[in-house]
């Protein structure tokens, strides 16, 4: 299973921005075979075909990107072969439930740990993956434009009232959120910052 994920499903990431690529999903398969432990009952092989797919579709529509990611991988016929098909609607269900907007919390524990590793940790890299993003998705902005667009992102997302949330213990979101929160405390910091990451790019 994993040798063909590594080699139909992993190459497919060239499609998404460098914010949504390969170094992402390897960045959160090792996050969520870490809080693995925190549950008991972790199938790992079904975590790992979750954290393959569940952003698999990004670049067809970021919007619904969920939806599409777990379409995909529940009707890959290839997949079929190595779960159940009471896994395999786990899993869908997961990669559905993985966006941090979501307005519902994961149906089971493996939408919990998905959802969880996805979250960023380093806010350096958070900043160039937004960066990425507009210049993908929204490549005539001016500069400052993609500086005010990724401090109202920030803010949506991980400020105070923010709707990411979490589910597992992870003291590294912690402190990157401790650290978030000081730059958008100060909206010239947040600037400078921002600049500084990205000042090799458009």
């Amino acid at each position: 299973m994993k040798n063909y994920i590594e080699t139909k499903i992993l190459p497919l990431y060239d499609n998404n921005d460098s914010g949504h690529g390969i170094e992402h999903i390897r960045y959160v398969t090792e996050r969520c075979m870490r809080f693995a432990e925190q549950f008991e009952k972790i199938n790992t092989d079904m975590l790992y075909a979750i954290a393959a797919f569940h952003d698999i579709a990004h670049h067809i529509d970021k919007k619904n990107h969920e939806t599409l990611s777990a379409k995909m991988f529940y009707e890959n016929e290839d997949m079929k072969a190595f779960f159940s098909e009471g896994e395999r609607l786990i899993i869908k269900e997961a990669i559905e439930d993985h966006r941090a907007s979501a307005n519902h919390e994961p149906r089971s524990d493996y939408g919990k740990i998905i959802s969880s590793a996805d979250r960023s940790t380093d806010v350096d890299d958070f900043l160039r993956r937004t960066h990425a993003y507009t210049l993908k998705h929204q490549p005539d902005c001016t500069v400052d434009e993609m500086i005010e667009r990724a401090y109202l992102h920030t803010k949506e997302k991980y400020g105070s009232e923010g709707y990411a949330k979490h589910y597992v213990e992870d003291e590294e979101y912690n402190e990157f959120r401790e650290k978030i929160n000081l730059l958008l405390s100060d909206k010239n910091l947040f600037i400078r910052s921002y600049t500084l990451i990205n000042k090799n790019e458009k």
